[in-house]
């Protein structure tokens, strides 16, 4: 029953087949009455129960009753009441039998068991710590509803005095709702006692209310703070347990150890299930041994499964909101074109149309949110599973993997793996959004639509042709790419030679070449993606065009109307976007599969075996076998051959046991067998004690020298003085700029070859281990120091007496020290015993010094000061002079000592004064408007402004063509047909076809533009370079020349155009859409305004704070890549010191570190989509309420048009503000290539008017006049006062100490170094008035290191073509070469690999040649040259 006079009462009010009802107002009041009373029960009672289940397992604490839970309570129980009240007023009327609906007594009923409901979950909020509940809000919100509708609804009918208790009980109702909905945008206190422990720099989102969560407001403060200022570490938030490693690399390991023991046990299964048909079957379940693809996917699966499907279903609900704005669109435009519709029903629609679009835009910002936050998790858990595997890798694994490999996992792989998370939907959703829009063309069009489909299938053959030729460019470009990057790489490490003599403009010559072909094809390649993008850009007009004519031609409703022609084009835009979609997802996918299967292949690499060894820490005690092997047999990997046989060996403490052998006899390969970093084959090893362990390639970390030597340890200042002293390290700290606190640099750079070998030896002394491991630690030092070193640290009087020490070494003539020597030979124990029975034996030891006393053979005896490989910068001063008092180290540098400019500015290692060298710098604050001047200098100013040009026009032709579809919808209609309906048609396909030239066009010549900028800037960062003089190149690590040659440059080619072009497209994009809603609504100039000053404000916070942002992103990124790498190359060394956990927690640290910079990058750019995205709607809401007010004024299609293209710019909006972040992200490259415009350049190569005249020199007459020269001006003088005359002819040899001077007056000659004092004269000239070239090309030098360039043969034996093929061959004769260069392909012709690495290798035995070939070939025979390399630990 219903109340007499209730309006929703009566049949007619929901009466359907009537046309135009009588109560059309008041059934649309009804139908919102309706939902208002059904749908927030029904929400509550569904969400609630799953609500109350999460935040059991989620509890936060719990909170205090604040004054905000308490208003909420008070509320919440007086809307029980009043609820309450209503039930029994009910009861009493129908007990007094008043006539009435039951809707007075089930309404309220359903509202007090809901309300009652409400205040039990606001009492469990405050119970597990939930501050801000979007259960609730989503709950008060649809309750405001029903009262408002009420409210409206009885002060419409105005009859308060017929019942008044029911209308005070909506008003009251409807003010404690929105006072609910109004404390429901609030947040409450944090917990009391949080069960997370408190951190320094919270993230806020956790205390954010839910308006600010869904929106990223609680993102605002640090956009502020970075707008303010440039952002630092300091500034960025604590990360939050759930996103640490700790937490995500446990549970994926957990679940990839358990995928992996599943796997293994059921291989095993199959294995044993025997032979026949039954084991065929079984097999065939079972997955293949070398495809372990699934065990990762289902690890990341279990891991990432809840956050994955949270996020799709924010995706489709988002969806769902995208296909009711075109519908709502419709309707709008119908109701536009009705001249009796009633103005409410169009304030409804816009405010429909508002809120689907806002909703839309949240709830996509949320799928996007959940899902970068998934890629940030899965990138630290993989990340963190990479690290834990390459500190486990067996010998033989980490052997058949590069560390450039493991980088790329890393930093290549895991990126593409995770990114594609976010491309996982777009493999079935934009199939449902075709169906969905062709569904909706149906309905608009009819049959019609059917040709839309046509017009996609047809552009696909064009895209596919396309795409096969830029491919092939790409292709092109990236070979021309990697020729100058080798070339230049070659160059830059071989730039002393090429400065010895004068070879630079042979080198630009060649560079610039080659660099021109790699912009040839990038520029072709630009072309046709230009065209690409065109064909993409205007497909939604092509299909369009084809659409609307067929419609105009068949159709027997054929007249255009505002709603087909505008709700098409918005559809078709969905279509466009899903068509795009759809292929990118799959290329996305298809990459992701290769990084998988590159990720699962490198996880299921072999192990070291943990028992391969019987370790014990306890220490051994004197005279007690320390080391026991027992016919050990080893391999470098399960299915390589045993490269140690029958090994029995027993070490007792405090033995220096001695192992000698030939090159490849397995002595390494012995030590690392007792480190169990070898396969066991047979046989049993046990090692008592701690073992500290000095590789033969010295290993240090990139941190100062006091981490290097103390190496995870406590710091015991007096110790490590004795250590530094025995190792000889105590003259370098003093040298050292901030002594025990320099920074070592990435791999030793700062050091020395003989610095680093004796680093290593001292953090193995430092560690004050059982068992001592040496190999060859005294291979890097020369003779004197060498024999230093063994005296103080490794003989019978040295730091480590009393300890196991196992000595590999060359250096025979410390064998007479050794307690017991080992010879091997060809992977066996040859004899052992002590030196004076191996020499009674006359065996094996006897053999060996033989041998090393012969002539030539000096590597395999004592080691000869004058051959020492020592690098000439090790010498620590020529030792400390005797009775010079003990040093005292410093172990807290002084303050000028740690400044940056201290550390650049003093030589590490050098006594001649080479400088250390420099760290790459990073770049603060906004980029500076010269760099982008400088850009556009480089483009040129007549193709910039003719660019604009061109962008004006084709969106003018873009803004016409718009324009004349909504004359064409505006046509009157005569008989279902218009008039000028072909004419309409023909004018909107040509407007097109301009529009789409035009834009080609003009996006062509920013391509065109970005390459002539390109050669332009590589040019001067060329010629800059290579003017520089030998210092700078000592100075500057060659890592961050080749960065501005590779990335730098890679960066100017590709990114800054491409973003150029897109920021152009968008900004004129948007200032066609702001003069559209202008021309059709004068009105919305009012909202325009304020919304265009909001646009800047949120572009400019945004982009200074994510300028930062990326920096330090990129920064901590390279962090992580270097501690893998350097992990990856000392695991060995880091396995020996069972230094494992304090690595796996550094790299954690340093991943964490990565991903807190990464956390606030990821939410300022949800907090500018959202918010941008809803000014995007704001504008649509003002073109639409306009267009309401001015209805009478304004035609259906103007208004079409002014709403569809505001609807098409919500993205617009923040894809404009993104491509100028991104440039001015790129633009920084073109600093980076200015950064070395200001550095000092050499004196120029050629003088107009030169001293010296052909033929000079004549005779060769050289004469130093009082002759100095220092390295740089603060240091002192190298060379001083040197004063001698050589005679032409005459030959002079220089000898003397390292350090005293002997190569730098060599660079004095060939001016690498200019004379600070006195001059040099070669026959009769002073050498300051020639040209550079002119004396360099005058005097020939063979360098110590033989460089081989990247080129032809030829090219390298004759670099400017000064001579003839005949001389060239004869050249070869004499130094014994011309058989071997016959024998290549190509002979002159034959093209050599950076350093001749493809060479060819000659295997010598016995005195003749036994094999030949290149090193891969050889290697692959598997005959000597193979067992020297696996001998050596190589293969």
């Amino acid at each position: 029953m219903a109340a007499p006079g209730d309006p929703c009462a009566g049949p007619g009010a929901w009466n359907q087949t009537e046309p135009e009802p009588a109560t059309a107002r008041l059934l649309n009041l009804c139908f919102l009455r309706t939902a208002g009373l059904w749908v927030p029960p029904m929400y509550l009672w569904i969400l609630g129960p799953i609500y109350l289940l999460y935040i059991h397992h989620h509890g936060r604490g719990y909170l205090r009753m604040s004054p905000l839970f308490k208003a909420k309570m008070v509320l919440g129980s007086i809307l029980v009441v009043l609820y309450t009240s209503n039930v029994a007023v009910s009861l009493w009327e129908i007990q007094q039998r008043t006539p009435q609906a039951l809707e007075f007594l089930i309404h309220p009923t359903v509202w007090l068991t809901t309300m009652s409901f409400a205040l039990f979950i606001i009492h469990m909020d405050r119970k597990k710590g939930i501050q801000a509940s979007g259960v609730l809000f989503g709950y008060w919100l649809l309750s405001c509803v029903l009262p408002a509708t009420n409210a409206a609804q009885q002060a419409s009918q105005g009859d308060f005095q017929s019942d008044p208790f029911r209308h005070l009980s909506t008003y009251l109702s409807l003010t404690l709702v929105v006072a609910q909905f109004v404390l429901s945008c609030l947040a409450d206190q944090p917990p009391f006692f949080p069960k997370d422990p408190q951190q320094s720099n919270p993230c806020p989102e956790a205390g954010a209310s839910f308006p600010s969560k869904v929106m990223f407001w609680w993102v605002s403060e640090l956009v502020w703070r970075g707008y303010r200022r440039p952002l630092g570490p300091k500034d960025l938030w604590s990360l939050g347990k759930e996103n640490s490693s700790e937490e995500l690399v446990s549970q994926l390991e957990r679940e990839w150890t358990r995928n992996l023991a599943r796997h293994t046990k059921a291989t095993a299964f199959g294995r044993k299930a025997g032979s026949g048909v039954e084991a065929q079957e079984t097999e065939a379940f079972l997955p293949e041994e070398g495809s372990k693809r699934g065990l990762l996917l289902g690890a990341i699966w279990q891991v990432s499964r809840s956050a994955f499907l949270l996020g799709t279903l924010s995706l489709v609900i988002s969806d769902v909101f995208r296909f009711i704005v075109p519908k709502l669109l419709g309707l709008f435009l119908e109701f536009i074109g009705d001249p009796k519709a009633p103005t409410w029903k169009g304030y409804l629609l816009v405010v429909l149309m508002f809120l689907c679009a806002c909703l839309q835009t949240l709830f996509e910002q949320q799928h996007m949110y959940r899902l970068k936050l998934l890629q940030m998790r899965l990138r630290t858990a993989i990340t963190g599973l990479v690290t834990r595997k390459v500190l486990a890798l067996s010998s033989g694994s980490r052997k058949a993997s590069a560390v450039g490999d493991v980088v790329n996992l890393v930093s290549v792989d895991v990126q593409r793996l995770t990114e594609s998370v976010l491309f996982l939907n777009g493999l079935w959703l934009p199939l449902i959004w075709m169906v969905v829009c062709f569904i909706l063309l149906w309905q608009l069009l009819g049959p019609s639509a059917l040709t839309a489909i046509a017009v996609f299938l047809s552009l696909l053959p064009l895209n596919f042709f396309i795409t096969k030729k830029r491919n092939h460019h790409q292709e092109e470009q990236m070979r021309q790419k990697d020729s100058r990057a080798r070339l230049s790489s070659s160059v830059l490490r071989s730039v002393r030679v090429i400065k010895f003599h004068g070879w630079e403009e042979a080198f630009l010559e060649r560079v610039l070449r080659i660099r021109g072909q790699e912009l040839g094809a990038l520029r072709t390649s630009g072309l046709l993606f230009c065209v690409s993008l065109v064909s993409f850009q205007v497909s939604t007009f092509l299909v369009a065009l084809v659409v609307f004519a067929v419609h105009t031609l068949v159709a027997e409703e054929n007249a255009m109307n505002a709603e087909k022609a505008f709700v098409t084009l918005t559809v078709l835009h969905i279509l466009n976007k899903a068509q795009a979609f759809l292929p990118f997802s799959i290329h996305t996918i298809v990459q992701a599969r290769v990084s998988l299967d590159r990720l699962v292949a490198f996880l299921c690499l072999e192990e070291v075996d943990p028992g391969a060894v019987d370790s014990s820490p306890s220490r051994c005690s004197a005279g007690e076998d320390c080391i026991t092997v027992q016919h050990g047999t080893f391999a470098w990997s399960q299915k390589s051959p045993a490269c140690l046989q029958r090994i029995n060996l027993t070490v007792p403490q405090g033995c220096l046991l001695a192992v000698v052998g030939p090159v490849g006899a397995g002595k390494s390969s012995l030590l690392s067998a007792l480190l169990g970093e070898l396969s066991k084959v047979e046989g049993s090893m046990s090692v008592k004690g701690p073992v500290a362990y000095v590789p033969q390639e010295a290993w240090v970390q990139n941190a100062s020298v006091v981490e290097n030597v103390c190496f995870q340890r406590e710091l015991d200042p007096l110790w490590l003085e004795r250590v530094l002293e025995a190792c000889a390290l105590g003259p370098d700290m003093d040298r050292f700029p901030a002594g025990v606190h320099t920074q070592v640099g990435e791999q030793g750079m700062n050091l020395s070859g003989g610095q680093k070998q004796r680093l290593s030896l001292a953090r193995a002394v430092y560690r004050k281990a059982a068992v001592y491991l040496l190999d060859d630690p005294l291979a890097s030092l020369d003779a004197c120091v060498g024999q230093r070193v063994f005296n103080q640290v490794i003989g019978p009087g040295g730091l480590l007496q009393g300890t196991t020490r196992i000595l590999v070494t060359h250096a025979l003539h410390v064998l007479p020290q050794a307690d017991q020597i080992v010879v091997l030979e060809d992977g066996a124990i040859a004899e052992m015993g002590s030196y004076q029975e191996l020499l009674h034996r006359n065996g094996a030891l006897v053999d060996l010094l033989g041998r090393a006393r012969q002539p030539g053979n000096g590597g395999e005896g004592e080691t000869d000061p004058l051959t020492s490989t020592e690098d000439p910068r090790d010498s620590p001063g020529g030792g400390r002079p005797v009775g010079r008092p003990e040093r005292s180290i410093k172990l807290v540098p002084e303050k000028d000592s740690t400044t940056s400019e201290a550390q650049t500015g003093v030589t590490l290692d050098d006594l001649e004064g080479a400088g250390r060298p420099t760290g790459d710098r990073v770049p603060y604050g906004r980029v500076k408007a010269a760099m982008y001047l400088t850009y556009l200098q480089a483009v040129g100013g007549p193709l910039c402004l003719y660019t604009l040009f061109l962008f004006l026009c084709q969106q003018v032709a873009s803004f016409c063509r718009s324009y004349w579809l909504s004359l064409w919808a505006d046509d009157p209609t005569v008989d279902g047909r218009q008039a000028h309906a072909a004419l309409r048609g023909w004018i909107f396909g040509l407007l097109g076809c301009l529009q789409a030239v035009g834009l080609f066009v003009s996006m062509a010549m920013v391509l065109i533009g970005g390459a002539r900028a390109s050669s332009v800037l590589f040019r001067r960062l060329l010629w800059d370079v290579v003017r520089s003089p030998i210092g700078f190149f000592e100075r500057t690590p060659v890592g961050n020349l080749l960065n501005r040659f590779s990335k730098e440059t890679d960066t100017v080619d590709v990114d800054i155009p491409d973003k150029l072009r897109s920021l152009l497209t968008y900004t004129f994009g948007l200032l066609e859409v702001s003069l559209v809603v202008m021309v059709a609504t004068p009105l919305a100039i009012v909202a325009i305004l304020p919304l265009l000053l909001l646009y800047a404000g949120f572009q400019s916070l945004y982009v200074a704070s994510s300028c930062q942002l990326r920096r330090l992103e990129s920064a901590s990124h390279s962090l992580v890549c270097s501690h893998v790498a350097e992990t990856f190359q000392g695991s060995t060394v880091v396995r020996a010191f069972r230094a494992q956990g304090p690595f796996v927690a550094q790299s954690d640290a340093r991943v964490d570190e990565s991903q807190r910079v990464n956390f606030p990058r990821l939410v300022a750019d949800r907090w500018l989509a959202a918010n941008l995205e809803l000014l995007g709607n704001s504008l649509v809401f003002a073109a639409a309420m306009c267009a309401v007010l001015s209805k009478a004024y304004l035609r259906a299609g103007l208004v079409g048009f002014s709403v569809s293209a505001a609807l098409q710019v919500t993205q617009t909006l923040q894809w404009a503000v993104r491509s100028w972040t991104d440039l001015e992200s790129s633009i920084v490259s073109v600093e980076r290539m200015k950064d070395y415009a200001r550095t000092p350049k050499e004196a120029p190569w050629r003088l107009p008017t030169c001293a010296a005249q052909p033929p000079w020199p004549h005779a060769g007459q050289i004469e130093f006049q009082d002759f100095g020269l220092r390295y740089r001006p603060e240091l002192p003088l190298a060379v001083r006062g040197v004063s001698i005359k050589i005679h032409a002819g005459e030959k002079v040899g220089i000898v003397g100490r390292t350090g005293a001077g002997k190569s730098s007056l060599a660079r004095g000659l060939l001016r690498l170094l200019e004379a600070a004092e006195g001059s040099i004269w070669i026959d009769g000239v002073p050498i300051a008035h020639v040209g550079l070239h002119t004396l360099r090309s005058r005097i020939t030098i063979i360098p110590q290191d033989p460089i081989l360039f990247p080129g032809s043969l030829r090219m390298n034996l004759d670099l400017l073509h000064e001579h003839t093929d005949e001389a060239i061959w004869a050249a070869l004769e004499t130094v014994q070469l011309k058989a071997v260069v016959a024998s290549l392909p190509g002979q002159l012709q034959y093209e050599c690999a950076d350093q001749g690495d493809d060479l060819r290798v000659l295997v010598m035995d016995k005195g003749q040649v036994a094999e030949s070939g290149s090193p891969a070939e050889l290697l692959a025979q598997e005959g000597l040259f193979y067992r020297l390399a696996q001998g050596s630990g190589l293969v």
